[in-house]
């Protein structure tokens, strides 16, 4: 996959002004428009001549193609892999846009070059011109007996001298000082037409006198980044403006000093306030990448779960977008470091996915051989042999994982079709056992009996021993086996009536009381071996669905800081919850322990 280059804004344009090492540009947005907007107007400015292709607005559009670049990039490869696609074998695929894109670049760069060379050949000459008037006046001033004949000459030397143009930043404040000292030397010692000599003073001090004014209102100026600017170009006119009067000189010039000292200052603190800023969302940046490595990529082992921390990557990349850019030197890297991070995430998930996926195959092809072996036995009348062979089989069943959502109602109807064929064959058949039904039956109307007796409201039994009596009577009730089925519900409903009536009479706990009602339920299906199997099932998937849940708060305990007190009533109110959760999978389990014992 590609990365952003380094920028291009570093190729500053030379300046004759003192400014900052490193100028920042205006931190803009982490979004870009489309890339061949921008490539077309990289194709405008390189049309242009040397001198007005602006540097900072081609960084700038480098930044948001390589933004814009990157994002489609990321965009594919997230869709290879979320295709099943193995990361190591991607193969981003060419940029013709880009291509060109760095093809202009390259184009641009020799421009500025080639003119930086020319600029700097000029500025040399400028310098050796400068440096020959500064020679010819000090020579003039040298020469005190013809110093006043000299005004004329030495006019037309600072008339040229102002006409050259920039010299190398190294040379300028030294040429300037040079060249004000020759001057200044060179009126000091100019004593013919003495009002000459004051008019040009006054002129110079009412020339610099506007320039203080401007430079004073500078200082007010909005956008800092324009003002220091033109306070650059001010101080390059007050050293074209020749001296004022020698009592003058050293106030205006420090009144100019101080204007300018303000300014420089708000422009310092401009940048300083902006790094400032970086340095935060580089450490915010920092902080969402520890997010993400933190993130145990071994520990999912559920779609939910899966789920939960995608949204929590989603979360964290809006967050990302929604922080301005870090320092230069740091906000590649954390880019990179943030990428990396996401895409392990993805990448794991991937690999889970398509594990479960093929456990999903695995277990269909499983459970369809159940069913043929199930079809093959649903017509037999070898009801022990048969009704062993399906149990078996019905315990198979349960011992294999989960299949593909869209087969699952289809596969496990298939399954309990052919069982429920071969259970509702041998139920037809059998009637050897009625004898001891009615048996049971008698037994189970004494216990009714008994029960009611206890519940009667005359009755003065010790509440201790009424609920022993009810206990044991309740066990016998189970110990008892089946009763004719025409008896069935009446009686079974009749018991359950009364143990309720019981229950609240004596006090018994709710939990024990839905136990009772749930063994009642048990008892009225204990002849119908397929619907205590899809009881059972039932409860499974209930079961586990209540140990994920818990297993999930216990991830999320580790979320929170129990130091607050909002943490530690977050805290309380899990680890309530997660005792609920746990007496619910005691009482499930206990339910599937009653159902094994009838089958």
């Amino acid at each position: 996959m590609e990365f952003l280059e380094e920028s291009v804004a570093q190729e500053i344009t030379d300046r004759t002004t003192t400014e900052p090492a490193e100028t920042p540009t205006t931190a803009e947005p982490e979004t870009a428009p489309g890339k061949e907007l921008l490539l077309e107007e990289l194709r405008k400015i390189n049309l242009l001549d040397e001198e007005q292709i602006d540097l900072e607005e081609v960084a700038r559009l480098k930044r948001q193609f390589y933004i814009r670049h990157n994002e489609e990039s990321q965009a594919k490869y997230q869709e290879y892999i979320a295709q099943g696609g193995n990361a190591e074998d991607y193969v981003a695929d060419p940029d013709t846009c880009e291509a060109e894109f760095k093809e202009l670049l390259a184009t641009l760069r020799d421009k500025k070059q080639a003119l930086r060379r020319r600029i700097a050949e000029q500025q040399l000459q400028n310098s050796q011109r400068k440096s020959a008037i500064i020679d010819e006046l000090k020579a003039i001033s040298a020469d005190t007996d013809n110093v006043n004949r000299q005004y004329q000459r030495v006019k037309e030397l600072q008339a040229e001298f102002k006409t050259i143009g920039d010299v190398p930043q190294e040379h300028a404040t030294e040429l300037w000082k040079s060249y004000t000292a020759a001057i200044e030397l060179f009126y000091d010692q100019w004593k013919v037409n003495k009002e000459l000599r004051d008019y040009d003073f006054r002129k110079n001090l009412a020339e610099k006198q506007l320039l203080l004014d401007e430079a004073v209102r500078l200082g007010e100026e909005a956008d800092v980044i324009t003002a220091f600017h033109r306070l650059q170009e001010l101080h390059q006119k007050w050293r074209e403006t020749g001296p004022v009067a020698k009592e003058l000189r050293d106030e205006i010039w420090d009144r100019f000093k101080d204007a300018s000292a303000t300014v420089n200052k708000r422009y310092q603190a401009h940048f300083e306030e902006r790094k400032a800023k970086e340095r935060e969302n580089e450490q915010a940046k920092t902080q969402l990448c520890e997010r993400i490595e933190a993130i145990d990529l071994t520990e999912p082992a559920s779609y939910a779960r899966w789920n939960e921390l995608t949204k929590l990557i989603i979360d964290t990349q809006e967050e990302w977008k929604k922080l301005g850019f870090a320092s230069r030197k740091t906000n590649n890297a954390l880019f990179t470091r943030f990428r990396a991070a996401c895409d392990a995430f993805f990448t794991a998930k991937a690999a889970f996915f398509k594990e479960i996926k093929t456990n999903l195959a695995e277990n269909l092809e499983k459970k369809t051989r159940l069913c043929e072996q199930a079809e093959a036995l649903k017509d037999s009348t070898e009801w022990r042999k048969t009704t062993d062979a399906l149990v078996e089989l019905q315990k198979q069943w349960k011992s294999i994982g989960a299949v593909p959502k869209k087969h699952s109602d289809a596969i496990w109807r298939r399954f309990m079709d052919a069982c429920d064929h071969f259970f509702e064959q041998k139920k037809k058949s059998t009637s050897a056992v009625r004898r001891t039904e009615h048996e049971n039956l008698k037994t189970k109307q004494a216990i009714v009996a008994r029960l009611t007796e206890l519940n009667a409201p005359d009755c003065a039994a010790d509440r201790a021993e009424a609920i022993a009596e009810i206990n044991q009577l309740r066990t016998r009730w189970q110990e008892t086996g089946h009763v004719p089925f025409r008896d069935k519900d009446k009686l079974h409903d009749a018991y359950r009536t009364t143990v309720g009536e019981l229950f609240e009479k004596y006090d018994i706990r709710e939990n024990r009381a839905r136990m009772a009602s749930f063994e009642n339920n048990i008892e009225r299906l204990s002849s119908d071996d397929n619907r205590l199997i899809r009881e059972r099932e039932r409860l499974m998937r209930t079961l586990e669905q209540r140990r994920n849940e818990l297993k999930t708060y216990n991830n999320n305990m580790g979320f929170f800081n129990s130091k607050t007190k909002s943490g530690e009533q977050i805290m309380r109110e899990m680890q309530r919850k997660m005792q609920h959760i746990s007496t619910e999978i005691a009482e499930i389990e206990k339910k599937i322990t009653l159902i094994d014992s009838k089958l």
